[in-house]
């Protein structure tokens, strides 16, 4: 039988390492979730705001002729996209130096739950400043205030074209009408209520997605202003979602928060939530039994996060569902990391070249561009969109080459077998790791096999 530390390493966390005695009960394994709430980038939403007027202001000189002003755009440019990956070595690294790994998974699981896109320049800081503000502090809070400090950020905003809609009868709208032709944005407010709450088929219907389209025109970006809702541009008068209604004469962000609130307690969002806590810790079909218990944990402690996290860290199915899920290409580059005894120290010390040619260009090949996800619902879960001939051979590739790069001495690949899978290792793997012709040819056998590519 598999032991307590080894499961929580491998099914909850980023994987086995040299450097980290790995918890051994749910209580020492929710005690390491502290340290991925706390931010540690260089990055927040001021430093995107200034990078985005700045590179309109240079923009708008290149237009009036300024010969010098595009050379001084592309280097304001360049200069964010140093910043944003120096931040990518820093999710790297945080994920590797991680105790256990599950806090940097709940941190990763959260933000691909409520998806943006890196986009741009200045939109690739403020995806980084998106983690750090609203991901990372509320990874234990309750499921209402992670949802709210997510749909309010402005990466969230302008990544669902919000900043576009605007109330037909806001006095914005009436000021400006000869001028330009105002539209209601849908978009927002269909994911809000088919991706980020109940879940695609709840019971909701299209007036719905249109009253709380209404209800949060409000919201909008500006790099200028750090506000996050103006009332001019706000639909007048009370909406009705779900069968309840909000707002009335003076539109406000508490009406948004009060559906907020609202959605994150309905029965179909805890049912929703459960099942994809499951499907992405356990199993791409969940047992039913895991998936009723957190839905009851989620409604008896109105959303708790950290209340489903030791539900999940006391699951029997951790143990009975073993290696029923493919790990995507950054949990696979992770794990490797951690496993071959990087630590997150070197890992920033790598130049961008390196970043690049050794980690974020493979996760492309493998299928996971970073910071890029294919839409608003994010990465898929099942294996089939992982395993993939392509995507294997991919694998293969790094772990035949990028290995020795990273360590100045690659380990034995029997101590790595156990350091990596402690007693999981199955009887195939244990014969051929020792029988290698090299220990770069050892390592590449087991980073590359099934035993360690699922978890």
């Amino acid at each position: 039988m598999v032991d307590s530390a080894t499961i929580y390493s491998i099914r909850l966390g980023y994987g086995r390492s040299p450097h980290q005695r790995p918890p051994s009960s749910p209580d020492e394994l929710l005690a390491t979730l502290q340290g991925a709430e706390k931010p540690a980038s260089a990055v927040d939403m001021q430093d995107a705001r200034e990078v985005h007027l700045r590179i309109a202001e240079l923009g708008r000189k290149r237009r009036d002729g300024d010969e010098k002003a595009e050379k001084e755009r592309k280097e304001v440019v360049q200069q964010a996209r140093r910043r944003v990956d120096r931040e990518t070595l820093r999710r790297f690294a945080r994920a590797v130096d991680d105790p256990a790994g599950f806090g940097e998974r709940l941190v990763q699981f959260w933000s691909d739950h409520f998806t943006v896109n890196a986009g741009n320049a200045y939109q690739q800081l403020m995806t980084v400043a998106f983690v750090d503000e609203a991901i990372r502090p509320h990874i234990r809070s309750r499921f209402a205030d992670l949802m709210f400090a997510a749909e309010t950020h402005p990466r969230m905003v302008t990544y669902l074209d919000q900043s576009s809609s605007i109330g037909p009868n806001s006095s914005h709208a009436k000021k400006h009408r000869r001028r330009r032709k105002f539209g209601l944005n849908e978009n927002f407010a269909r994911e809000m209520l088919e991706l980020h709450s109940l879940g695609v088929g709840a019971d909701y219907s299209q007036t719905d997605v249109r009253q709380l389209a209404e209800l949060l025109t409000g919201l909008s970006y500006s790099p200028r202003d750090t506000k996050v809702f103006r009332p001019v541009r706000a639909e007048p008068g009370a909406e009705e979602v779900l069968g309840r209604s909000y707002g009335g004469k003076k539109p406000s962000l508490d009406d948004i928060r009060a559906v907020i609130t609202d959605l994150a307690r309905h029965p179909a969002t805890a049912r929703h939530l459960a099942r994809k806590l499951a499907v992405h810790f356990v199993s791409d079909r969940p047992p039913a039994e895991l998936v009723d218990r957190l839905v009851v944990i989620y409604r008896e402690t109105d959303g708790d996060l950290n209340a489903l996290a030791a539900e999940l860290a006391r699951a029997p199915e951790l143990a009975s569902h073993f290696r029923q899920k493919a790990r995507q290409p950054f949990d696979f580059l992770v794990a490797s990391l951690r496993a071959l005894g990087v630590t997150g120290a070197e890992i920033m010390a790598l130049e961008r070249k390196e970043l690049r040619g050794w980690l974020t260009s493979p996760m492309t090949k493998m299928g996971q561009t970073w910071g890029r996800p294919p839409g608003p619902d994010g990465w898929p879960e099942e294996a089939e969109a992982w395993i993939t001939a392509q995507g294997l051979a991919a694998r293969v590739e790094w772990a035949m080459r990028v290995p020795r790069k990273l360590c100045d001495d690659l380990p034995d690949p029997r101590h790595l077998l156990e350091t990596a899978l402690a007693d999981t290792a199955s009887e195939p793997l244990k014969w051929a790791v020792p029988r290698a012709e090299s220990r770069r040819e050892g390592v590449a056998i087991l980073l590359a096999s099934a035993d360690f590519n699922r978890r």
